[in-house]
């Protein structure tokens, strides 16, 4: 069964293999800023209300206005997502180096709700 957050991964993957030809013809694309971003999302595999990643606070602690449980990113950007808030690593509630980092170009679940978020430079 193909869900609607896995089709918008399959079409992300397509701009972005489309993007990759053009860089290979020796052109530049229009630019990082034109990528969509990080998305993330309240419930599992997309579902439920979406928060937008702002990518333009680069190293600075971001606490999500509610938790997060999965993620769509197509960005220049790296993103940590942190299961405490204040950007602390670990488990919920526990200190350790836990953390998830979303990449520039994919689509998941995370272990546990995210709560806060850095984004890489």
């Amino acid at each position: 069964m193909t869900t609607k957050f896995s089709r918008v991964a399959a079409a992300a993957s397509a701009v972005l293999a489309s993007g990759l030809l053009v860089l290979g013809a020796g052109s530049a694309p229009a630019g990082a800023a034109g990528l969509p971003g990080i998305t993330f999302y309240t419930g599992p595999n997309g579902t439920g209300s979406a928060i937008a990643a702002n990518l333009d606070k680069v190293g600075e602690c971001q606490e999500l206005p509610t938790p997060v449980q999965s993620f769509l990113a197509i960005s220049e950007r790296d993103v940590e997502v942190y299961y405490n808030a204040g950007c602390r690593p670990g488990a919920p509630g526990k200190d350790g180096d836990l953390l998830y980092v979303t990449g520039t170009l994919g689509s998941g679940n995370f272990s546990y709700a995210g709560l806060s978020y850095r984004v890489r430079g």
